[in-house]
């Protein structure tokens, strides 16, 4: 499976993200309909970040390219502008005009959306890119107590962010990956001013974009800002999280740079891309429970049918013993997130129950499923076997053959079901 992994140990910003995905191959010519819709263009060049080169992206007008010192980016730092704050190890002292950090015109969320679907995208880079606007139009909405529609998203819907927004989509797209995951990522620590007063790091949009994120954050390791507002939606848009770095054929790697200097440690953004062995599958699940002792043994029996009609995806009841030494049952039922409300009414609609618990178990790792027909010969005569097979990528470690076919087939010809569930899935291992 090809994967890109990022290194989140110093954080991530828009900038960050456009460096490391160009140094780890994406092609420079994948920007092109940013710069034609929003008249801005991409300085590329390469810096040093403590003995590390890495490579910086600085988003500029095009009518003052010409104007700038060298067709590189500079060092020095500058207010990067997102949500009103400093961005602490990824932002440059901006020049008066060059430099397009939070000019252009400031946009509410609706007109962000109308930028993006004006630029004649690819279908997945513009689905990618109203995601990741989505999440930071719902994050500034939930810390300014406002609806989506009226937010004003601040400097995230000038120029330079949507730049950085959906470049870093074409930037993906053109790696052509089939995952792409991220390490826990360093918020950094300290305090920022914002145009509302100061605040402590993590700041409040990003916690409320971590919230609804796959991966995981952690403080420090310096007392500035790491994890900025962008590079949080960003990475919860497309991003899995992982606790390490997967083991990769590696392909290419790069580093992409905070404008900084952070002394002792390189201000980079790491990618690695690479092929890694296929696992299961990681699904979001959460978990419902009851406690009964009221009910019959039928209405027990039917809730694998009827709670699966409502859309639960596994469901066991489990004696028990309840309070007062009532025998019972514990009911536990894996959902979908979205489907657990209706799931848990359903169940209690069954059951009775006065409540209906629900433990976030996160996810559940599950393997690839296809059912193929097995065609089995017996004394002559040819019977088709439903056979369910279990792999991760291509390798198959499971074959089971449908227990009702395998019933089918023996009482039809006399034989054992053992002995038809194992030809059938002999037939599948060949």
């Amino acid at each position: 499976m090809q994967t890109l992994a990022f290194d989140g140990r110093m954080g991530a910003s828009g900038d960050m993200l456009l460096g490391a995905l160009l140094a780890a191959g994406a092609d420079r010519n994948a920007l092109a309909p940013v710069e034609d819709a929003l008249d801005v263009t991409y300085d590329v060049g390469p810096v040093d970040r403590q003995g590390i080169e890495a490579t910086a992206v600085t988003v500029r007008f095009a009518e003052d390219h010409d104007h700038a010192d060298d067709g590189h980016p500079h060092d020095e730092e500058h207010d990067h502008g997102e949500h009103g704050h400093d961005h602490g190890g990824h932002s440059h002292e901006h020049e008066p005009q060059p430099h397009a950090e939070g000019h252009g015109p400031g946009r509410h969320y609706n007109e962000v959306v109308e930028v993006v679907e004006s630029m004649d995208l690819p279908p997945d880079v513009e689905s990618d890119a109203l995601g990741i606007f989505e999440r930071l139009g719902r994050a500034e909405a939930a810390v300014h107590g406002t609806d989506l529609a009226s937010t004003h998203v601040h400097e995230v819907g000038a120029d330079d962010a949507i730049a950085d927004v959906v470049g870093t989509c074409l930037l993906v797209a053109d790696l052509d990956l089939e995952q792409v995951v991220t390490t826990p990522l360093a918020t950094g620590g300290g305090e920022v001013e914002m145009s509302h007063g100061t605040y402590p790091v993590p700041t409040p949009a990003v916690v409320d974009l971590a919230e609804d994120a796959d991966w995981s954050v952690r403080g420090g390791p310096v007392d500035r800002e790491l994890l900025t507002p962008t590079g949080a939606a960003i990475l919860a848009e497309l991003a899995e999280g992982v606790e390490t770095v997967p083991g990769l054929e590696l392909d290419a790697s790069g580093y992409g740079a905070g404008s900084a200097d952070v002394a002792g440690r390189p201000n980079v953004l790491r990618a690695l891309v690479g092929n890694v062995d296929r696992q299961l599958e990681r699904e979001p699940i959460t978990v419902l429970e009851t406690n009964v002792d009221d009910v019959s043994p039928e209405v027990l029996g039917g809730l694998q049918e009827t709670l699966a009609d409502a859309g639960a995806l596994d469901v066991t009841v489990v004696p028990t013993t309840m309070k007062k030494s009532r025998p019972g049952h514990l009911v536990t039922v894996i959902v979908a997130p979205e489907d657990a409300g209706r799931v848990a009414r359903r169940l209690a609609e069954e059951t009775g129950t006065l409540g209906v618990r629900e433990s976030g178990a996160g996810h559940r790792w599950v393997a690839d499923r296809e059912v193929v027909t097995a065609t089995v010969d017996v004394g002559g005569e040819s019977y088709d076997v439903a056979v369910k097979v279990a792999s991760a990528g291509e390798d198959v470690y499971d074959v089971s053959a449908e227990f009702d076919d395998a019933l089918a087939v023996a009482r039809e010809t006399g034989r054992p079901v053992r002995e038809i569930a194992r030809l059938a899935e002999a037939a599948v291992d060949r």
